[in-house]
């Protein structure tokens, strides 16, 4: 009976730890997401893994950082992605996605009926503030509204991925 209450203790260690990590890459990408210049673009997002692989002691060699890539895993790079090309602007109560790889930018409520802040001008200041109004097309008229949901086309140089 005694190994039953070591074998809890060590599952709930390991979901604390697992939790830390989770917390800790989510925080890291946040943190470093707008050091790797241009924003908005695959080509961030490459120098943001060439940075964590060489801080994981990794060189900066093709074959180093296709191990990187391979050890990461389709699941934590996928989470990691959806952090790096997403923006919550709390005040103005707006969740934008904007990954270069997709063919719109998305705006949405980030609670509820979002019907009071999707607004055009609000949707316009957080492009704003996150970075995207340039990179995307300006003319309101040809952003399509679905249901909770705005999406807007890159420019044209801004979708060749």
């Amino acid at each position: 009976m005694r190994k039953e209450p070591d074998v809890m203790k060590k599952t709930n260690h390991l979901e604390i730890q697992a939790k830390l990590f989770d917390f800790a890459l989510s925080e890291l990408v946040r943190a470093q997401r707008k050091s790797f210049a241009p924003i908005w673009t695959i080509d961030s997002w490459v120098k943001f893994l060439i940075w964590l692989s060489l801080n994981c002691g990794l060189s900066g060699e093709r074959d180093s950082l296709e191990k990187f890539a391979d050890a990461l895993g389709r699941p934590l790079t996928i989470k990691m992605r959806k952090i790096f090309f997403e923006r919550t602007i709390e005040d103005l109560g707006l969740h934008l996605i904007g990954d270069p790889a997709e063919p719109n930018v998305l705006i949405m409520p980030v609670q509820g009926d979002g019907e009071d802040v999707m607004t055009d001008k609000a949707c316009r200041e957080a492009l704003l503030t996150a970075g995207l109004l340039e990179r995307v097309s300006a003319d309101s008229k040809t952003w399509k509204s679905h249901d909770q949901l705005i999406s807007i086309a890159w420019n044209s140089s801004e979708s060749s991925c």
